[in-house]
């Protein structure tokens, strides 16, 4: 026990440098993959090697949905690790695919073509930031706007479709426009369903077997182009239930300043119905 104030201050002093900054390894390196993947991309994008690029994003969201899996399956989702992922997912699912567009197919547009590919970056960076710090969660069945690895991957499968088909991007308005609107969608208030409802491990009527394997089978017919349409109808569905106020209203959840501790979006949904606990 010390016996002066100038010794306390010294313990105190001494125990401020023993504090140390744990962390679960597991998936934050499955986030650090992810972040490798997306700066994979920009490099290739930035040799000329657009469909290299295009499929290092869609191994981004791959990781990206592995490090959530593993941090609920261990037990070990951490405020970190939120912070951390979301991060990671501006570089991989802003910047990556932002600077992907803008060499492959837009860069002859000029000044427009740049600021579109900006607003893309910048509307994904502020879509980020209100999952992560906003009032009002939407009911954990929906996305509130775009999920920014679902615009990526809109933005990477068409590349791998135009691609296949042989198309030429080069100046393209109408992928200045999907960029445009892209970036709008994600800010929006749209409700996008997350699917989180439907448990693959229970019963479920014949017919969901039935419309599963229609959609491998046209998935499978020409899967480079039908991923990119697959995509696009996701995206364009939740804009125009949202547009015309089609379906329920958007339930609002209980307010906090800060989201629940969860490694990325979709586990972020998953916990609100359950009651977060701080891991760490």
């Amino acid at each position: 026990m010390p016996t002066s104030s100038y010794e306390a201050q010294d313990a105190a002093e001494n125990q401020g440098r023993k504090i140390a900054m744990y962390i679960y390894i597991l998936p934050n390196l499955m986030t650090t993959c992810n972040l490798f993947a997306g700066f994979f991309s920009i490099i290739q994008t930035l040799r000329g090697e657009f469909l290299i690029a295009s499929y290092a994003i869609v191994v981004a969201a791959i990781f990206d949905q592995l490090d959530g899996r593993l941090a609920r399956l261990t037990r070990s989702t951490s405020k970190f690790g939120a912070e951390y992922d979301s991060i990671c997912d501006v570089v991989s699912f802003g910047v990556a695919p932002a600077i992907l567009l803008f060499l492959w197919a837009l860069e002859p547009l000029g000044r427009i073509g740049w600021v579109g590919c900006f607003l893309f970056v910048a509307c994904g960076a502020l879509r980020l930031a209100r999952f992560n710090v906003q009032v009002n969660v939407v009911e954990g069945n929906y996305f509130q706007g775009l999920p920014i690895p679902m615009a990526a991957g809109i933005v990477a499968s068409s590349v791998i479709a135009f691609t296949d088909l042989g198309w030429d991007p080069t100046g393209s308005r109408l992928l200045l426009f999907m960029t445009i609107l892209l970036a709008l969608v994600m800010v929006s208030t749209f409700r996008y369903r997350s699917f989180k409802d439907l448990d693959l491990k229970e019963r479920l009527p014949f017919h969901y077997l039935i419309l599963g394997l229609g959609i491998i089978v046209v998935v499978a017919m020409r899967a480079e182009v039908m991923l990119f349409v697959l995509f696009m109808t996701y995206a364009a569905i939740g804009a125009i239930f949202g547009i015309f106020r089609l379906g329920k209203n958007v339930k609002k959840m209980r307010s906090s300043v800060y989201a629940p501790h969860a490694t990325n979006e979709q586990d972020l949904m998953e916990e609100i119905d359950d009651e977060p606990t701080q891991k760490t």
